[in-house]
């Protein structure tokens, strides 16, 4: 956030430490004409309890904390995979699916064991759901935007791609876990490629009024 980009572009705070999440962001932005920063640039900054019923409650709740502690507009990030046979979860859990402190080898090992008694390929059905909340530095919520990324739960991990659930998120149609897409391709098709298309039109109108 120093020099000629911090001078010529405005900053825009994404609301995570995950550093996936933040290099994954800012190849979806493109040439989007931002500084993109994440929170690890505010280390003083607190983080949120997440208390949402919803995707959409928690990214409400990240943007608001994020630009109240920034002084910055902020785009939070709420996701996860829902799956169809556990009844939509883990949802809102996906990040804490095995537990507090628990890592994605955990959350898929979970996954797994518990889809044990779903034998059928078509029973296996899950989406991946982002929705982006952004915030004015003040904490008004300007807007929202929703993605959705579907496929099924895969019988065992594949690929070194991605983060996440991603090495157990079947694409069915071409045979391939989202772990075993290139960056590029799943950069085109994915929930949050899908939420940020979604979002470019209120960034535009907020930061480039």
């Amino acid at each position: 956030m120093t020099g000629a980009a911090a001078v010529n572009r405005p900053v825009l705070v994404l609301a995570t430490r995950n550093r996936h999440k933040v290099e994954e962001m800012r190849a979806l932005l493109g040439e989007f004409r931002v500084e993109l920063v994440g929170m690890d640039a505010f280390p003083d900054a607190s983080e949120p309890e997440e208390t949402g019923e919803t995707f959409a409650d928690n990214a409400r709740i990240k943007a608001v904390a994020a630009a109240l502690a920034t002084g910055c507009y902020a785009l939070a990030d709420d996701s996860g995979i829902c799956i169809d046979a556990l009844g939509g979860r883990p949802g809102v859990h996906s990040a804490r699916w095995a537990g507090p402190g628990s890592g994605a080898s955990e959350w898929i090992a979970r996954t797994l064991t518990e889809m044990q008694a779903v034998p059928d390929d078509e029973e296996r059905t899950a989406r991946y759901v982002c929705v982006l909340a952004l915030a004015a530095p003040d904490g008004t919520i300007l807007g929202e935007a929703e993605g959705k990324f579907e496929g099924r739960i895969a019988r065992a991990p594949r690929g070194a791609g991605g983060f996440g659930y991603d090495p157990i998120f079947l694409l069915p149609d071409e045979d391939r876990t989202a772990a075993e897409l290139s960056a590029e391709e799943k950069n085109t098709r994915s929930h949050r490629a899908k939420a940020i298309q979604g979002a470019l039109p209120l960034l535009r109108r907020a930061l480039f009024p």
